[in-house]
């Protein structure tokens, strides 16, 4: 099996991120106007420390509702998810494409040594397989070798 190329090469490296102690309602206006469905929470030291998608906002309107409080001044700490999956910069696409299947995610962050420097999309591993290209990729899965099709 040939080396796949590393999520490092097609990652985005220039992203829109939150502070936890940024207003939810600026987040949701900056996710709003940028057409982002979720984003990186760093901390001061660009350490990934959560990420706030749009379902993380949609709780703002349910749980002000129920418990009959205003909305204001509410941080990003307070809805963003804490216990957030990564990968690592020197992780194959192939590593990432396993990780997109076996999840609901549609974007991964990218860390080296705790800090966040990208975050790969499943556009991305789409293009890097168009790039790749259909005769490089040859990759049985464990779970087909019994049966794997004959070419």
């Amino acid at each position: 099996m040939k080396n796949y190329p590393l999520v490092s090469e097609y990652m985005a490296k220039k992203l829109i991120t939150f502070s936890p102690d940024s207003d939810i309602h600026s987040a949701i206006d900056t996710m709003l106007k940028f057409k982002i469905s979720g984003a990186p929470v760093v901390n001061h030291q660009k350490e990934l420390v959560g990420v706030l998608s749009e379902v993380d906002c949609m709780r703002l309107i349910v749980n002000t509702y129920y418990d009959n409080q205003p909305a204001a001044q509410i941080k990003v700490k307070d809805f963003m998810s804490h216990n957030v999956t990564t990968i690592d910069a020197k992780a194959t696409i192939l590593e990432a494409a396993q990780m997109f299947i076996s999840a609901k995610f549609k974007r991964l962050p990218v860390v080296e040594n705790g800090v966040l420097v990208g975050q790969i999309s499943r556009t991305d591993v789409l293009r890097a397989i168009q790039k790749i290209g259909a005769t490089y990729i040859n990759h049985i899965p464990d779970s087909w070798k019994v049966r794997a099709p004959m070419v």
